[in-house]
């Protein structure tokens, strides 16, 4: 059933955060209905349904916001919810009359989300903007990269996922939490360029400690130490080395026939240059495979680096069941676990309006009435198997 299970869950339809936070909500038993819109969207990369992996686990209702019987529709829904996900601008759902307090007049109890880059306010609120322009305003970004060379993305999961996805769901949990104390929802802000910086608390600490103080990629954690890095082996693949602890470093040292002089001097930075040469120079006379089948499952913390077609096969994630096979697609697993309250296999993402006839009736709505919304274009139900 879920930890989540019975609670409700109301997703206008937007790209990058708000789809995976639903997600992870979903994944935990939520119920996750998505308000999809009834003419296609453009919004996020053109995929085919089962490979939206984002979008599994909800249903959907395919509604025209902008027109007065779609909005008092989703209103409707609203009036039966826990949790409202909004991903637009700020003040588009106000325009709407979709705002907070539009539909906190119809549940006072809803804790209403809203996912934007910049946050509610600010001189930046209204500027359009994606997952790398939001980490570049936290120095998270300017830290990433090789020594001499320029900032690199990393992908959209500090911006996006990190400091987006997992902080709105963070919020909404702590917002649920509140509310069993005082009967009334409330707002949760969640901007990307927040949950970013707070994701590099630590690194402002070591920064301002002088322990964070060199150019990019030359410090302990960002490649700049030759025991925290990854190295090329024979057959052209990637291992990651991460013995941080002199204890690690030793056992790593004893396995692999690293020269005892750099585990007496793994701290000092004069050795770094010979010791990551010497280290360089042992990973390219195995392959990775080779390595695994040394270092693997030793505290000389190794881990081979996989790609997307090899991670999900590998024994560790098989033997945690770290993926699962939906419609033919590898995807994660719901996380974390629990021992009691286990979620149910994810379901693929839903058609665009598949659901609409059902949750419409669910939340109160007469055929009729739902009858009349399809023929008015202000609803969309898809058809069977489209």
């Amino acid at each position: 059933m879920g930890p989540l299970h019975g609670l409700k869950v109301i997703e206008l339809a937007s790209i990058g955060p708000g789809p995976l936070c639903a997600m992870l909500l979903a994944d935990l038993g939520a119920d996750v209905v998505r308000v999809d819109r009834t003419e296609p969207s453009g919004l996020g990369v053109p995929m085919a349904r089962k490979h939206d992996v984002n979008g599994r686990n909800r249903r959907s209702v395919a509604l025209d916001l902008k027109s007065p019987a779609g909005r008092e529709a989703v209103l409707t829904l609203i009036a039966g919810a826990d949790v409202l996900i909004e991903g637009f601008r700020p003040g588009v759902t106000e325009k709407l009359g979709l705002g907070p307090a539009d539909c906190q007049a119809r549940n006072p109890r809803l804790v209403y989300g809203r996912m934007t880059g910049f946050g509610q306010s600010g001189p930046l609120a209204d500027a359009a903007g994606h997952d790398l322009n939001y980490i570049a305003l936290t120095g998270a970004l300017h830290a990433i990269g090789a020594h001499g060379g320029k900032p690199v993305p990393p992908l959209n999961l500090v911006g996006d996922y990190g400091g987006g996805a997992l902080y709105l769901a963070f919020g909404l949990l702590a917002a649920l939490y509140e509310r069993q104390r005082s009967g009334r929802g409330q707002v949760v802000d969640a901007a990307m360029v927040d949950g970013a910086a707070s994701l590099a608390s630590i690194f402002y600490g070591l920064h301002a400690s002088g322990a964070w103080d060199r150019p990019r990629g030359d410090n302990l954690l960002d490649g700049g130490a030759p025991f925290y890095d990854t190295y090329e082996t024979a057959d052209g693949r990637w291992v990651s080395l991460a013995p941080l602890e002199p204890k690690f470093f030793a056992e790593f040292a004893r396995c692999a026939g690293l020269d005892e002089r750099f585990v007496q001097r793994q701290y000092d930075r004069r050795e770094w240059p010979a010791m990551r040469q010497a280290i360089g120079t042992l990973f390219m006379g195995r392959t990775r495979d080779d390595w695994c089948a040394l270092l693997e499952g030793s505290d000389a913390c190794f881990a081979p680096v996989l790609d997307f077609d090899e991670a999900p096969r590998h024994r560790h994630a098989q033997a945690r069941g770290g993926f699962v096979d939906v419609d033919g697609v590898a995807q994660p697993a719901p996380a974390p676990r629990f021992d009691r309250s286990v979620p149910a296999p994810p379901r693929a993402a839903p058609r665009v309006g598949e659901h609409t006839r059902s949750v419409l009736a669910e939340a109160g709505l007469a055929a009729t009435a739902i009858d009349a919304l399809l023929a008015d274009g202000a609803a969309l139900q898809a058809r069977e198997g489209a």
